[in-house]
């Protein structure tokens, strides 16, 4: 992590491990299939348990629990050094507009 992405504590800001969460989320539900799902957030949910510092590389470990018709379920852990900060709970809606690639 760096600087300019830290709050005045000087750990990761809540916002950017909420935006690191989404993106791991919604790439590894849309990429579970080819070609890959157009997915909107309909959802999102975290729980805070730890803190990233300058210098800490986070890591997301997701798990898609469902991929429906309407609707996609995963989960999320961000860690670092193995040690999970932020449990993130997502639900997608399937778009019309096709994905971006």
């Amino acid at each position: 992590m760096q600087e300019k992405h830290a709050n005045a504590r000087g750990v990761a800001h809540g916002g950017l491990l909420m935006t690191l969460a989404d993106i791991a989320l919604g790439y590894n539900t849309a990429y579970q299939e080819d070609p890959p799902a157009s997915l909107v957030t309909a959802s999102l949910t975290a729980d805070f348990a730890g803190t990233a510092k300058l210098g800490d590389w986070i890591e997301a470990h997701v798990d898609v629990q469902k991929s429906g018709r309407r609707l996609a379920f995963a989960n999320a852990y961000l860690t670092v050094d193995g040690e999970r900060i932020l449990r993130a709970s997502a639900v997608f809606a399937r778009s019309a507009a096709k994905p971006a690639g």
